[in-house]
């Protein structure tokens, strides 16, 4: 017995995002289109676990373009090799985003010590700490 199939409504109900947002990762391809009912979507039970790929994926900080690659099957490649491409690719950009992150955190904490009557000559306004929040920042498009 096949289950019934599930209307757009349902599926973003039971995977808790927007009806949109499933219309737009279908426009983008990362969702395949959909078979219609009387014009109406109509999905199988399974895209509840794309969707669950796809929300993962995101919180690891992968863009939809790179889901769209790592689901993508047509190039022959396992799974688990698009990962590891993918997962190689990205390191890079995360460990930037730390080091800009750190930087971030000790100016914040050192703000919270000021004792300047003035941000005109605070340290934390300088010309040497405004180079180093802006150095952990090169390159960073995070």
């Amino acid at each position: 017995m096949t289950p019934e199939p599930l209307t757009i409504g349902q599926v973003a109900a039971q995977a808790g995002i927007r009806t949109s947002s499933i219309r737009y990762y279908e426009s983008v391809g990362v969702l395949p289109e959909p078979d219609r009912v009387s014009g109406q979507r109509r999905y199988s039970a399974e895209i509840l676990t794309r969707l669950g790929f796809i929300d993962v994926a995101k919180q690891a900080g992968f863009s939809l373009a790179e889901i769209r690659e790592l689901l993508d099957g047509s190039t022959g490649e396992q799974a688990s090799e698009r990962l590891q491409t993918l997962a190689q690719r990205k390191l890079p950009d995360i460990e930037e985003l730390i080091v800009r992150a750190e930087a971030m955190k000790g100016w914040l904490q050192a703000a919270g010590d000021c004792r300047c009557p003035s941000l005109e000559f605070c340290a934390l306004f300088s010309d040497a700490a405004q180079s180093s929040l802006q150095s952990s920042a090169v390159g960073s498009s995070l």
